[in-house]
């Protein structure tokens, strides 16, 4: 009975090799996994123009939207007669506005 040895020897290499593959293999799997979870995050930025948008949205909102004080002192004012009325300015504004709206 003879026995070959240079085939012993073969058979090992064999091995050794797709072990040395599927731990390749498996590292690949492991690196693509990594880079699909870092490119699955989303990030959003804001110019710094959308920023002041935001801040001037805030303003208004909190803003009141009648000026109560005004208003209380001009009725008074009407009341106690103190309030007098321009004619000529308030028909030279009235007119501005008025050809304001045509040119649109």
């Amino acid at each position: 009975m003879t026995i070959n040895i240079n085939n012993l020897n073969n058979q090992s290499q064999v091995h050794q090799s797709k072990q040395t593959q599927v731990k390749q293999d498996a590292a690949q799997t492991a690196n693509n996994d990594a880079q699909v979870k870092h490119v699955a995050r989303d990030s959003v930025s804001l110019t710094p123009q959308a920023q002041q948008l935001k801040e001037l949205q805030k303003k208004t909102a909190s803003a009141p939207s009648v000026d109560q004080k005004k208003i209380d002192e001009l009725k008074q004012a009407i009341t106690s007669g103190e309030y007098k009325v321009d004619a000529e300015k308030l028909m030279k504004n009235m007119l501005t506005y008025e050809f304001d709206l045509l040119e649109d």
